[in-house]
């Protein structure tokens, strides 16, 4: 019997999520080769490849391309500052070979259209990390495509994330300096709150909105054609210092004839015992569901426990494995990932539009790819 191809991987940077590389690892059939980064990046972003390069026992080259050309890869996985995102990506692209990418996918859409345009023009198959294999949403979706609850036709997420971004807002003395956002984000790396990474300051639409649009997207299977949102910097100084928000509500008008709406926040840790509230509601011709995204769960208390871990423990979760398993098959069978470089594209569409229509307080119409 013939043993399944194995897939040699190089970590195009890996400053920002560690575990997007460490889920493409834990595959039997993906293999790590390689970290590589480029030669002008600051020792900050070196010093972090390294150590993952040491991690793993495998070579650091600062040189994307002569690292491509050497080690024989097929896969590259970015975890970059967000700005690098697609340049990186498309790099690798023109290369032949596959990407599994950090999110979001860029803050830039002209950006996003030259991946959409140089994966269709490579053959090539990308997949923006997510979360729609977790096993309550992955439950839903199977619920709605039973037609449990006949077809649906309006959603809404809650998406609150339980982390701090620093100092409380408010707390910072007149007679101090802004906080700087990329200084900030570099620092927030020792507790994984480090989502925006990069020299433009990002807030939680940017950031993180790509979970529960890539949720609605799935759910729903609409495209969102016009949003109107509003925006706060609510909590976190850091967000009010970059004006930037921390909280955000957005109503979508989609395809299909339905009707979305999303509230997104990073709200403090001490808001909420566990990671956040993160629920769904659908809503379909003949019923509806409430979806709590940890469960299953159970939750683990115990004497001298750390104040920083998390009690509640979420059971049953293989969306890591899922996710390259979905990769994968999208490769040998010449299909789409789960969130495919179009649908990424999309989504930061939206993210781009909410935020006009937090500017200027207008309902705005999502551009359309021109693919």
């Amino acid at each position: 019997m013939t043993e399944p191809k194995r897939y040699r991987c190089a970590v195009l940077s890996v400053v920002k999520h560690e575990y997007v590389p460490r889920g493409v690892a834990a595959h039997p059939r993906c293999e790590l080769v390689v970290v590589a980064d480029d030669a002008n990046q600051p020792d900050w972003v070196h010093q972090r490849n390294q150590r993952f390069a040491d991690e793993y026992k495998i070579p650091y080259v600062r040189d994307v391309e002569r690292a491509i050309a050497e080690y024989n890869v097929q896969v590259a996985i970015v975890s970059s500052q967000v700005e690098r995102h697609c340049d990186l990506s498309l790099r690798a692209i023109n290369r032949g070979l596959h990407v599994i990418q950090d999110k979001p996918m860029s803050n830039s859409l002209a950006d996003c259209d030259r991946v959409v345009a140089a994966c269709r023009q490579k053959r090539t198959k990308f997949l923006m990390w997510n979360r729609n294999f977790l096993p309550a949403v992955l439950h839903a979706k199977e619920l709605i495509a039973a037609g449990e609850i006949g077809k649906p036709y309006a959603v809404h997420v809650d998406f609150y994330f339980a982390k701090d971004a620093g100092p409380p807002k408010g707390t910072r003395p007149l007679e101090q300096k802004p906080m700087d956002w990329q200084a900030h984000q570099i620092a927030a790396h020792v507790d994984g709150s480090d989502g925006g990474l990069g020299q433009r300051p990002l807030g939680e639409l940017e950031i993180e909105g790509v979970y529960p649009l890539a949720y609605i997207r799935m759910l729903t299977g609409a495209k969102v054609q016009r949003v109107f949102a509003r925006t706060a910097r609510h909590f976190h100084q850091v967000n009010v210092d970059n004006n930037v928000e921390d909280l955000g509500s957005l109503s979508l008008e989609m395809d299909q004839g339905v009707t979305g709406t999303l509230c997104i926040g990073r709200i403090g840790k001490a808001s909420h015992p566990d990671i956040g509230e993160i629920k769904l509601h659908v809503l379909g011709e003949r019923g509806g569901l409430v979806i709590s995204e940890a469960r299953p769960e159970v939750a683990v208390y115990y004497r001298n426990q750390p104040a920083a871990e998390f009690r509640h423990k979420r059971l049953a979760n293989d969306y890591d494995y899922l996710l390259l398993e979905d990769f994968l098959h999208a490769i040998e069978t010449d299909g789409d990932t789960i969130l495919n470089a179009l649908a990424s594209r999309d989504i930061c569409a939206t993210v781009e539009s909410a935020l006009e229509s937090a500017r200027n307080g207008r309902c705005v119409t999502v551009p359309v790819s021109a693919g």
